[in-house]
């Protein structure tokens, strides 16, 4: 089936852009902040929690960076003008860490600031290696003043437990995710179990050190291995929350929701839809067999 979702990949690259956002819709909000509120008030009425992403990274100057931060902070006032709860997810190559690290840690350090105003959140997501470090560091940076920012760990590097014991010590809130980009073999684990051991290697090791926990998975194995876990270290349901993407196993989200658990959905939206859409299905090419099968099924 692998091999089959990466033909499907192939194909969808080439289809016109009109179709692929068609069919992508299920996976993103729309193009508008606007539309982006509405979802997330559907979600709020089903007990469901939401991270609000705008589109974009790897920005290449300060213009594009500082108009990303702006958006950024709309999302803010929506928030408080809707009364969501949600947060925001932001990329650091998206406020300007590929060309300048310091910009780009004043550019999260406002929107950190806002956020705390407002009595919100931030999530500093994780991007591929090369940016590790930095992203770490502005981290650390911004949560000496503030204390409502997160960071994301991603299981397949194998640095990411050691980073584990490091960020355990500021008391540092995750997210915990697999990893979805490219990596060497000598960076990152290629093989799946080994990648899931890492994970619930590291969700332990954060657990056992009280930190809150985002659990960011479709994996059915990873959610009732961390099931097992929370019940047996008799974890507090107010130090963790499960994490899915917008449209992805909605069977499994409903499920964990239905169960009891707190669950955030990923709702990403903006002008940069067409990109995201392509890189999630080269980095996950089931979403790309979901695609088509809803193209194959549309007239039914």
């Amino acid at each position: 089936m692998s091999v089959i979702n990466n033909i499907i990949v192939s194909v969808v690259q080439v289809m016109p852009k009109s179709v692929v956002g068609f069919f992508s819709r299920k996976y993103i909000a729309g193009e508008s902040l606007d539309s982006a509120v509405s979802l997330v008030k559907e979600l709020n009425a089903k007990g469901m929690y939401a991270t609000l992403d705008v589109l974009g990274e790897s920005v290449t100057n300060e213009e594009e960076a500082l108009r990303a931060f702006e958006n950024a902070m709309k999302v803010f006032d929506a928030i408080v003008e809707h009364n969501l709860d949600a947060n925001i997810s932001i990329k650091p190559t998206q406020l300007g860490l590929s060309f300048h690290e310091q910009f780009a840690c004043e550019q999260i350090r406002k929107l950190v600031k806002r956020a705390n105003e407002i009595d919100n959140f931030v999530r500093i997501d994780m991007e591929d290696s090369q940016y590790t470090d930095a992203t770490i560091n502005i981290y650390k940076s911004v949560f000496e003043e503030f204390g409502n920012v997160g960071i994301v760990l991603q299981s397949y590097l194998k640095r990411s437990y050691n980073d584990t014991v490091i960020l355990n010590k500021l008391g540092t809130n995750y997210r915990i995710c697999k990893g979805i980009y490219v990596e060497p073999a000598s960076l990152a684990y290629k093989d799946k179990q080994m990648i899931r051991d890492n994970f619930l290697k590291m969700l332990e090791c954060m657990f056992k050190n009280g930190n809150y926990v985002g659990i960011a998975t479709h994996d059915e194995y990873l959610i009732d291995n961390a099931y097992r876990m929370i019940k047996e270290l008799n974890i507090p349901n107010d130090k963790f929350e499960f994490q899915m993407l917008l449209g992805v196993r909605e069977d499994l989200r409903n499920k964990i929701n239905n169960d009891g658990y707190k669950i955030r959905i990923y709702v990403p939206f903006g002008e940069d839809w067409y990109e995201y859409s392509i890189r999630r299905m080269q980095e996950n090419p089931q979403i790309a067999g979901y695609i088509v099968k809803n193209i194959f099924s549309f007239n039914k």
